[in-house]
């Protein structure tokens, strides 16, 4: 199931930030990345396998490149010739899906956009302003949601969660069932409280030689 949930994962990432579609190679799937200084592609493992990591990495060449895979990081490290740098785990949660019909915090308005298949919501304050967001893409039956911020001078006022429960109430209006999305520990804190559930941790490195 977990090998199965990063690939959504993989797909769904790359449909919310219009990259190319995920290339197949012998130990996963590799994103070219062209919205983001700090990452010019990644490469992405199902499964976490000694000989997949070691011939992800060999491919490398190019700065900036990260490899992202179903394990903690401490496990990966020896398996890596130099010039990786091991990054803050992230991980990988899904949740089946239900209605909640939100309602926005009192004194702030939403707006929801779907261009194709990909769904925006924004939160603003009274002056217009945006005080928080969140984007989800479509794959078959699942969402990836990706890129939910609150604004700092909107924090914990409930609008995080307000968007995790309006995003998930577009996709099942969208047909879907299933939610996926990669966290950071602060987002799985909140994530938590939603009801979804964590399923594996996320190693990540990054190139920089």
């Amino acid at each position: 199931m977990v090998a199965d949930l990063v690939r959504t994962w993989v797909a769904g990432w790359a449909v919310s930030r219009r990259t190319h579609p995920p290339v197949a190679k012998p130990w996963g799937l590799f994103i070219e990345v062209t919205d983001s200084p700090g990452e010019v592609g990644r490469h992405v493992l199902p499964r976490t396998e000694e000989a997949w990591v070691r011939s992800a990495a060999a491919s490398v060449s190019a700065p900036r490149t990260w490899m992202k895979m179903p394990a903690g990081s401490a496990a990966i490290g020896s398996w890596l010739p130099q010039g990786w740098v091991r990054e803050e785990d992230g991980h990988l949660m899904a949740v089946d899906l239900m209605a909640t019909h939100p309602v926005a915090p009192q004194g702030y308005t939403t707006a929801v956009e779907t261009v194709g298949a990909v769904t925006h919501v924004r939160i603003l304050d009274a002056a217009g302003e945006q005080a928080a967001k969140g984007q989800m893409a479509a794959v078959g039956e699942a969402v990836v949601v990706d890129k939910v911020v609150t604004e700092e001078a909107h924090r914990r006022r409930g609008l995080g969660s307000f968007v995790m429960r309006t995003l998930a109430d577009r996709a099942l209006e969208q047909g879907a069932a299933l939610g996926v999305l990669g966290a950071t520990d602060a987002g799985r804190a909140l994530y938590e409280t939603l009801g979804w559930k964590k399923h594996t941790t996320l190693a990540e490195y990054v190139y920089q030689p």
